[in-house]
């Protein structure tokens, strides 16, 4: 694998490869790899001849600079891992690479209406600061193909939404969300989870799929997000929402719609877990 700091030396790598024909498939991620990383990295493999992942962990998405500043970075740990699961090139760049000059005075890109809602309503200017950073990667990259996971749907939809305004040649993949043996979402922030609080941890998902159930059994929307938001309190969670949504736009559902999502944004002590489960209701 090889590891590239800058730019320019990124491009002048991929301009030739290109230039060849190679199908380049990317994955960007903030590092601190988990399971949930590397299965991103193994579907990108199944979608080209080169793989490009970066680390960058993206100051603009952080509304909290206490969050930024504490954001654990496990270079030589995420380096290994990638060099295990046969990642080509690696694309690690410092802030004034993606930013230069000034972050502060820098274009932004947000995609209106997906970016206000949910996570956006909680987290102000978190998916300006994802969309910014995700175009610019792929500015850089001009990549084939891009992966994501479907944990986090709604920055999924909003960088389909963004790639599909701006005319950008790429094909976004949503990867199946990756879980512990006892349900929990595979996530960096897991690791602000205390022992105790990893215990709970796992009721989060639970309620998903109790959720879940209760609508294909008839119960209507608004008694599920009751029901889902009351079982998060009893468990000691602090909830942000528990909502059924439109799973192509993350329009408020109306009963009786078949293709919808719940997803939930709940802390546990000094973790803000997020999950979603799909459901088809036909």
């Amino acid at each position: 694998m090889q590891t590239f700091h800058t730019v320019t030396a990124l491009r002048d790598m991929l301009r030739p490869l290109r230039e060849a024909g190679k199908r380049i498939a990317f994955v960007p991620t903030m590092g601190n790899l988990h399971d949930g990383h590397i299965r991103l990295v193994v579907r990108a493999r199944e979608s080209a001849d080169l793989v490009v992942a970066s680390i960058f962990v993206n100051p603009l998405q952080f509304n909290d600079k206490r969050d930024f500043d504490a954001y654990p970075v496990t270079i030589e740990e995420d380096t290994n891992k990638l060099v295990d699961n046969d990642v080509d090139i690696l694309f690690n760049p410092d802030v004034e690479q993606i930013y230069p000059g000034s972050m502060e005075r820098s274009t932004r890109i947000e995609v209106l209406g997906l970016s206000q809602i949910l996570c956006g309503q909680h987290r102000p200017g978190h998916f300006a600061g994802v969309a910014t950073v995700v175009a610019k990667l792929f500015n850089i990259v001009q990549p084939d193909v891009a992966v994501f996971g479907n944990k986090d749907y709604q920055q999924l939809l909003i960088i389909r939404r963004m790639v599909e305004n701006l005319c950008m040649p790429i094909d976004i993949v949503g990867v199946e969300t990756v879980r512990e043996p006892d349900g929990l979402a595979m996530s960096s922030r897991n690791g602000y989870l205390s022992v105790e609080e990893r215990q709970r941890a796992p009721v989060l998902f639970g309620t998903l799929q109790e959720a879940r159930d209760r609508i294909l059994g008839g119960t209507t929307f608004q008694m599920v997000e009751a029901f889902g938001t009351e079982e998060l309190i009893k468990a000691g969670f602090r909830p942000e929402y528990f909502s059924i949504r439109r799973a192509v736009d993350l329009e408020d559902a109306i009963e009786g719609e078949r293709d919808v999502v719940i997803l939930a944004a709940a802390w546990l002590g000094k973790a803000r877990l997020i999950d979603n489960l799909l459901i088809n209701s036909a």
